[in-house]
């Protein structure tokens, strides 16, 4: 009986723990939708209110998107 090799994690095993999305793809998707939100609920007063909706949830699309793309370049923060 090998004890050593019960213990040790294969790569496959430590890899699996990190199934979820990086901080910093939550942070720009976070903020991007609450300043979209907010600037478009100043700039929109005097449309309908789905369009402050609609404009946060672009907002935070685009912060998708960003937050991959800074993951990929520059890693997490």
């Amino acid at each position: 009986m090998d004890t050593a090799k019960s213990t040790k994690k294969s790569i496959k095993e430590k890899n699996a723990k990190k199934k979820g999305w990086p901080i910093v793809v939550y942070l720009w998707m976070i903020g991007l939708a609450f300043l979209a939100y907010v600037i478009a609920r100043i700039v929109l007063d005097t449309s309908p209110h789905p369009y402050h909706w609609i404009s946060g949830l672009a907002g935070g699309v685009i912060g998708i998107v960003v937050g991959w793309i800074w993951y990929w370049k520059l890693g997490d923060i």
